[in-house]
Formats: C-alpha cells, structure tokens, sequence
C-alpha cells in the first residue's frame, strides 16, 4: 500500500453546517437503520412535548402518510420567525440549518425542562431528509419555508395565509441515500406516542396512519398511574389502587406510581423529562431507598420479622413491583450520550424524601394493603437467602476454570470470547450430534434435558437451585445479579439451537425467557442467536436440497425435473440429522442462517413475556388469538 507522507493544512477537512451530520449520521441519532430512522420523528415529537411541558401546547398530531412521510403538528406558540439577531436570517430559518440552536438554552422565552438532543434535533432532522417543508402559525399569519436535499433553502420564509390560531407543523421525508430502510414500524411509533401521553397527563396525542387509514387518539388524565394500570393488567395484582405519589423540591418535580403483583420479578420504568432512562441512576436509587426504608420501618414497628429474616434489602422490595417513576429536572445530567442513566447527585435525595413520606402515608391509612406487600417483600427476603446458597456455584470463579464449568459442557479450545460460540441444543440426542458436527476450535456444546424452569412463575431460590440453569449460568462465565460483568462472557454467540415443533418452541421461549429476566445486557448487547434448522430434505439422486419453510420446499420441488426421482424427508427433530447434516444446515458459518435476539422496546418486551410465561390464562390465548394469523401450522 502506497502512504502519502505529505501531511499539510490542506488536507484538515471542515465540514461546515449540516454537511457534518449528512457525513456522520450515527454521531446525530444513533444509526442510520431503523432506530435511527425513528429518532427523526421523536426529534421533532420532543420540541412540540417541551411546548407542553412549559404550558403552552395541549395538542400533538402524528401522521404517516400513504408516501411514508411524517407530519408532526402542535397548537404551541409557532417557532418565533423574526430575523434572528446572531444570524442575520429568520429564526425559523436559524432553528432547521444552524445546528444547537433552539429555546432550550435558557432566556427569558426559553425551555426551563427539555428533552431532545439539546438543539440540535431539528436542523438534524432537516439534514438527514430529502426534503422538510415547516408551517408556523403565529401572529395570524401562517409562515411557510421549504429545505430540499439535506437542508438547502427552497425559499425563504414567507407568508402564506392568514389564521387565528397558533402552533408548528413539520413534514418531512427521510432521505433513502442515508438510511438503510426508509419504512417506518407503525406499532414502534404508536407504542412511543401513547407512553408520552401517559407521561404527560392531560396532553393529547393523537397518531394518524394514512396507509392503514386508522387513527387512534391518546389522553390520559391519571398519568403514570393510568401506565401502572396498563403494566399490571396481565398479571395477578396484590392490591387494586395504584399507590401514587407527587410532589416538587428544590425545582424538581417527581412523580411516582406502582402497584405489586404475585409475580417474582419486578418491573420498573424510568423518565426523566420523557426521556426513558433504561439504565437507572440516581432516580431509580432514590426510590429503592425509600422503598427499603420505608418497608424496615413497617415490618420493625408491626413485629413482621422472624429469628430468620430481620431486615428487607433492595431486591427484597421490588419483587413483583410495577413502577414508574417520572421526573422533570432543568438542568438533567445524563452518563454517556445515549442519555440511559440520570446521575445528577441532588435528585437521589429529593426523590427519596417525596417518595417516602407519600408511601408512608399510604401505608399507615391501608394496613391490609400493607401487610400484604410487606409480607410479600418478607418471603421474597427468604427466598433470596435460600437462592444464595444455591448461586454460591456461580459466583467469583475464574471464568476459564476448567473443573468449575458443567461436565455436560463440549468446550471449544479457543479462549477468545469474540470468537467462540455456544450452542444450547434441545437433548441428548441432538447435543450428540452436536458435538461430532462442530468445529471443535470455536463452537461449545451445551445440550439441556427436559424443559427448562419457567422463570415468570418461579422465585429466585428455584431458579437457582434448578441444574439446567446452573449449567447455563457456569458456561457463560459472567456469574448472575449483583456479581454479573458481562466481561467475563466466554461466547460472543450464543445460540439456542431447538428442534422445529411445538416442544422446541416452548423451550426456546423458556430460555429467551430466563435470559430476558436474569440476562438482559446479554440480549441488549447483540450476543443472543436462535439458530434456524431446516424443516425438509429433498434428496435427488446423491443431491441434498434443505428447505427451511414450506415456500422454499415449495419453489424446490417446482424446480425438479417431472421425471426426477426423489424423496422428502421432514426434520421434527435436531436428533433426526447426523452430524454431517447438522454442520451443514444449521453450524457452518459459511451456509447457516442465525437470527439475532434483540430488544427494541423492552417494555413491549416484557409484556410479552409476562403474558405468554405468566399465570393468568386469559391475556395468552387473547394474545394468541389476535396473532394466530401470523402463525403458520404445519400439515
């Protein structure tokens, strides 16, 4: 490779404007595939919220149109579109091409509480489609400017009409030379659109599919404690009133709602203006401190406590716990820029205080309630004393210990995680296979006899104390709850590998299940697979066709000379394949297919979980009943 040592100023490239997010859009909204194409709509979304956060807007309308453009409208004040002082072109004109500029930087017309990327939301969105027209209601003229191809001015703003209302309205259309698909998942933004109408009460959201021609409007005046409703309606709940909470110190404004269930896991959401902190911080620590607090304190005072269990810890509290917890702060501090975990210091102790004097009261005024839930957290304290015991085998052992890991386990030679991959095989049978067929350099075997426990409706102490689970838990290497460091993952793929029938489904969903509750940075990091046997072999003289649904058997035998001869073997096992077979179909890097586990809104997630693993039968077969359509049964 030839290397140019001339090395001058010339060569120090400037992207000026809008050129620097056409150029590295990753750095603007995560990605250029579908969440990023996703983010474009809450950029915009998230300015008209803020109007609403400071007062001035009670309307939001999204739509998608039949060209899969989108539309955001607000009855707000209108963005100001008076030539702006700094730079000399209209603010309208400023806010869509002059990247961090926008009211959320203070001043008197400012935003005190804001979400979106700090200003920049707009004039990226701009950037990042092929065109952006914006209407401004304000001052009884409608104003009206047009950007094409990546934010260029089409015209500069003029009026076009008179009206006697005020507000915004966007309307844009990603640019498809950017993003890797340009279709949006209407389900993703009906689920986003109604979580900030229960975030917002009393705002009104309503969300438009023009292609569909379906419109579905959301207003909720009970808030989070509306969400909490919703969280917990598929499950068995403890006490029927969701225990809320409210209140305002020190500028920042909490709001707390949740309500237990017979679960044995717990389900906690976070916001901080509207942002979905999905890693916690000092938010979620202010609740469990005053959870913990408050729970020792009426459990000591009602002599709850036995010789075994004298005090309730964290975990303790929050099992079988829906909560929400909702904050607005002016000035949020965020960890990394993905905005997942709040850590301003301040808000741990303002969250507790509001929290714990609410929930006391509560407490005190419903003492059947109360001794319900305490007594809940008292079992569950019990619980994790015997699941200590169980998870001893799990804890602190060097990862490549060669005796700790499961005599079950067919260890690959390699060591180095990124490139070894485990395979978690349904039987003996097929883990036999497994084993012979693999390329021993790279690939473990893991095989599992019978169903794994169904962690949604087992406490912890039995999760633990299951072997199918110790063994999972021993081959990852990353030991489980407190002591989990996804470090020290021995597999960067690991791949659950069932047979095609009903049984395989069910242990499939049991593991995805178990990885979802004890395992989600695994999902949440991309090193989860579900590995795709085939369903049929056409075998034609010496020639083996594998067909992994019943379209390419289909398109196989349609190819077939009418007067071939040949057979059609149909897979219902992995245990059926020998190893040679299996290699080739389902293991060969070079041939196989993998889907990959991903999480794309945990909170449908865990729903589903919650429905198709839990105990209450009717939202299963309702939930099976308005997907049967999906689903294809073999003949």
């Amino acid at each position: 490779m030839k290397v140019n040592n001339n090395y001058t100023s010339d060569q120090i490239q400037v992207l000026e404007g809008l050129e620097a997010v056409r150029k590295r859009p990753g750095m603007y909204i995560g990605s250029i595939a579908a969440r990023g194409l996703h983010q474009l709509v809450w950029e915009i979304v998230d300015n008209s919220i803020d109007e609403a956060l400071s007062g001035h807007c009670t309307n939001i309308n999204i739509i998608v149109t039949t060209n899969n453009e989108i539309i955001i409208s607000d009855d707000g004040r209108g963005i100001p579109v008076g030539r702006h002082k700094k730079t000399g072109i209209s603010t309208v004109e400023t806010v869509f091409t002059i990247l961090h500029a926008g009211g959320k930087f203070g001043g008197d017309s400012g935003y005190k509480v804001s979400g979106g990327l700090h200003g920049v939301g707009a004039s990226v969105v701009n950037a990042l489609s092929s065109f952006l027209e914006v209407k401004v209601y304000r001052d009884n003229n409608v104003y009206f400017q047009r950007f094409i191809n990546g934010g260029q001015v089409e015209n500069p703003l003029k009026v076009i009409g008179t009206t006697d209302k005020t507000g915004t309205e966007i309307k844009f259309k990603p640019d498809s030379s950017i993003f890797t698909t340009t279709i949006f998942d209407h389900e993703v933004l009906k689920n986003r659109i109604k979580q900030l109408a229960y975030l917002n009460k009393g705002l009104q959201l309503t969300f438009i599919d023009e292609i569909e021609k379906t419109k579905e409007v959301f207003c909720f005046a009970g808030g989070v404690k509306e969400y909490v409703k919703e969280l917990n309606k598929n499950r068995k709940v403890l006490h029927n009133e969701v225990v809320y909470a409210e209140g305002e110190f020190k500028d920042v404004i909490v709001e707390l709602a949740l309500q237990y269930n017979s679960s044995y896991t717990n389900h906690i959401y976070s916001f901080c203006n509207n942002i979905n902190t999905i890693e916690g911080g000092t938010h979620e620590l202010g609740f469990r401190d005053a959870l913990v607090r408050i729970f020792n304190k009426y459990a000591n005072s009602y002599k709850m406590f036995d010789k075994d269990i004298s005090k309730l810890s964290g975990d303790d509290v929050k099992e079988g716990v829906v909560a929400v917890i909702s904050i607005k702060h002016l000035d949020p501090i965020y960890e990394g820029q993905t905005k997942t975990k709040l850590s301003n210091p301040d808000v741990r102790g303002i969250v507790n205080k509001i929290i714990s004097e609410k929930l006391e009261a509560y407490l005190m005024e419903n003492p059947e309630t109360a001794k319900i839930v305490v007594g809940k957290t008292i079992l569950a304290a019990k619980a994790r004393l015997a699941a200590n015991k169980a998870r001893e085998l799990t804890r602190k052992t060097p990862m490549n210990d060669i005796a700790y890991l499961p005599g079950k386990l067919s260890d690959c030679a390699s060591k180095d995680p990124r490139l070894s991959e485990l395979f978690i095989v349904e039987g003996d049978s097929a883990g036999g296979s497994a084993k012979l067929g693999r390329n021993r350099e790279f690939q473990a075997i893991l095989p599992l006899r019978g169903k794994v426990i169904n962690v949604e409706k087992s406490r912890i102490d039995k999760v633990f104390s299951n072997n199918e689970i110790g063994c999972l838990i021993k081959a990852l290497g990353t030991s489980v709850g407190e002591e989990f460091n996804i470090e020290k993952l021995r597999y960067h793929k690991i791949i659950i590998m069932t047979d095609a029938d009903v049984d395989g489904s069910h242990i499939r969903t049991l593991l995805l299940t178990f990885l979802f509750r004890y395992f989600k940075e695994l999902i949440e990091n991309g090193f989860v697979y579900i590995a795709q046997p085939p369903l049929y072999k056409v075998q034609v003289g010496k020639k083996a066709h594998y067909a992994y649904t019943e379209e390419q058997k289909d398109i196989i035998m349609s190819s077939l000379n009418p007067n071939a001869r040949y057979s059609i073997q149909r897979y219902k096992g992995l245990g059926e394949m020998d190893a040679q077979q299996l290699w080739e179909t389902t293991m060969d890097k070079q041939e196989r297919t993998l889907l990959k586990v991903n999480i794309e809104d945990a909170t449908v997630a865990d729903n589903i979980f919650s429905v198709l693993m839990g105990d209450e039968v009717l939202p299963r077969r309702q939930f099976i009943q308005k997907n049967a359509s999906y689903a294809k049964i073999d003949s």
